[in-house]
């Protein structure tokens, strides 16, 4: 409860000061793009351990202070599902997500979003919260979800699966797979029931959490279909966000959202901007 009355205290006092500060320059900053919606993706942040989708906290900082310096505006889940409906939002938008509701979101990422006064979505696997720290990287618990969620912070806590982030044997994404139950083929009506069982597990238990509404959904892997989309949505799945690479505009299929990867070491500091402008100008997916 500590960090939650810290980091509750530092979000109101933060707002004021990076208002006035960011207000001296960015008047002298270039308009990107309006009407648009740049969704950023992170994983792992670690300052240890090093992969593909991990990064540092120095590394997270810099490039989200690099994008505020640059007059980007960071606006939350609930702006985002505003503007898909026809609402506003301000130029230069942006919406930070993490993928897999790693712990490290708590320890190294969260403290950071509250210093820069930042919103950001974590898209978090549910089977993991029953024992948090058993899980091949640690994972965030229920009271740290509590937490971040009720201290008055912009962060929301949404889908990405209960226990289906993973592969079958044969390599495809349990998501889309049909399984074998030893020499049968999964029926039709057995996979429509468990992937809507697992979606209800994952909505159920995120919303015992928070009082944001949980809608939204990260596809593990970046693999989705027609149909597994469909389910998705009977579900009660609203908005779904993927691994391919674009900028969101309002004719966008709200549940075939793209967004750039950030969370690449090979992504520098100053080269998240040139991401998101290059593919300002490339056709969108």
């Amino acid at each position: 409860m500590a960090m939650l009355k810290k980091y509750g205290l530092l979000w109101c006092l933060t707002a004021a000061a990076l208002f006035f500060a960011g207000s001296t320059c960015l008047s002298a900053n270039d308009v990107w793009y309006t009407e648009r919606v740049a969704v950023i993706a992170y994983h792992h942040i670690d300052d240890r351990v090093k992969g593909d989708v991990t990064i540092t906290t120095e590394r997270l900082h810099d490039q989200l202070a690099d994008l505020m310096d640059r007059g980007y505006h960071f606006i939350t889940l609930q702006q985002f599902r505003d503007y898909l409906s026809g609402g506003e939002v301000p130029s230069n938008a942006v919406l930070v997500t993490f993928d897999d509701g790693y712990r490290s979101f708590y320890t190294n990422a969260y403290p950071i979003l509250v210093q820069l006064n930042i919103p950001a979505v974590n898209f978090v696997i549910t089977g993991n919260l029953d024992q948090p720290l058993q899980s091949r990287i640690p994972s965030l618990s229920r009271e740290e979800i509590r937490e971040m969620a009720g201290s008055g912070s912009p962060i929301d806590f949404q889908c990405h699966t209960d226990r289906l982030h993973d592969k079958s044997p044969d390599g495809q994404a349990l998501l889309t797979a049909r399984m074998n139950h030893g020499d049968a083929a999964e029926s039709e009506p057995e996979y429509t029931k468990r992937i809507t069982d697992d979606t209800n597990r994952c909505t159920a238990k995120l919303s015992e959490l928070g009082e944001q509404p949980v809608d939204a959904f990260a596809f593990p892997f970046g693999v989705y279909d027609k149909q597994s989309g469909a389910l998705l949505q009977a579900a009660g799945i609203r908005y779904a966000f993927t691994t391919v690479p674009g900028i969101a505009d309002r004719s966008t299929d709200p549940m075939q959202i793209p967004r750039i990867n950030a969370g690449s070491p090979f992504v520098k500091t100053n080269s998240l901007n040139n991401l998101i402008i290059r593919k300002l100008h490339r056709p969108q997916p």
